[in-house]
């Protein structure tokens, strides 16, 4: 279910946003960030492959690229610039008072219909496309577990932990670009707003309470 290349583009990408998060901080502190950013972000993965398997389809993990920063053609990019590689360290050396709040939204997925099931199932490429209404789906899935993981992160006293999956939660809620937020915001307007009502209250009991 996730190949070689994602697993090496997860790992990097994890890697940059625990250093991104502790900057300057000890080793013990950095090792202990890698292994939570690496439950949230794997949980959040692992959410989007289940329910998109259930919908006959697979995606495949990608850092979250622009190929274009205007709509006119000597505003596109030549070759697609990794964005979701270098917001996190941007983003702390920009807010570095602020501990652990830095860009996490840093992966997006692609997806394609598994047609040979999708034939067997429903009848020949009668489900062969996927729908924004499918996508939104598959990306609210993570974003829901990450939901659930910040409220078992708080009543085990993973306070820290708790945060991570928030902040996560949040960022990749953004409906901006490829982000899970622009899917599902797209795919069901409701389930977003609901979604992002959850996330934000979630962000501000982390900030003033947690």
């Amino acid at each position: 279910m996730i190949n070689k290349k994602e697993i090496i583009i997860v790992l990097l990408v994890i890697l940059i946003m625990s250093v991104s998060l502790n900057l300057l901080d000890s080793w013990e502190n950095l090792a202990y960030t890698f292994l939570a950013v690496f439950v949230v972000v794997v949980s959040n993965i692992a959410a989007k492959k289940f329910i998109a398997y259930h919908l006959d389809s697979e995606i495949e993990m990608k850092i979250w690229e622009i190929r274009q920063y205007g709509f006119k053609i000597s505003q596109h990019l030549k070759k697609p610039f990794p964005l979701g590689a270098f917001l996190p360290i941007v983003s702390k050396l920009v807010l570095f008072p602020i501990t652990n709040f830095v860009w996490m939204a840093s992966l997006v997925f692609d997806v394609k219909p598994r047609i040979y099931k999708a034939a067997k199932r429903y009848g020949l490429y009668t489900f062969s496309e996927m729908t924004e209404y499918h996508l939104g789906l598959i990306a609210a899935s993570g974003i829901a577990i990450n939901l659930v993981l910040a409220v078992i992160g708080y009543l085990v006293g993973f306070q820290t932990f708790a945060r991570l999956s928030i902040y996560y939660a949040f960022f990749n809620m953004l409906p901006v670009s490829d982000l899970d937020g622009n899917k599902i915001f797209f795919g069901n307007l409701v389930l977003w707003g609901f979604l992002a009502s959850l996330v934000l209250i979630g962000l501000l009991l982390s900030i003033f309470i947690v």
